[in-house]
């Protein structure tokens, strides 16, 4: 198991950890399918859902150890994506 924010950085889901701390604590994303906070545990077979400005993608975590991420492991695999306008909340 690994924390959300640092899972999001290592997956290069986000860029920097403190942007997904932010995220999560506005509620920008999910964690089968419930808000959560950035110190949730993510594991493997979880299904994650992030909110950018532009769209919501929708994950399911494939590996959730941090040195494999960091190996460059497939961390992830993309089960939808969809654009929304930049005005509206996506939840």
């Amino acid at each position: 198991m690994i924390r959300l924010d640092k899972y999001l950085k290592l997956s290069r889901l986000v860029k920097r950890r403190t942007i997904a701390q932010n995220m999560a604590n506005i509620g920008a994303v999910r964690l089968n399918q419930r808000t959560v906070k950035p110190s949730a545990n993510v594991s493997n077979g979880d299904m994650l859902e992030i909110a950018y400005p532009r769209r919501v993608l929708a994950v399911l975590v494939l590996e959730d150890q941090e040195v494999l991420l960091r190996r460059n492991a497939p961390a992830y695999e993309v089960i939808s994506e969809k654009r929304v306008n930049e005005d509206e909340r996506p939840w």
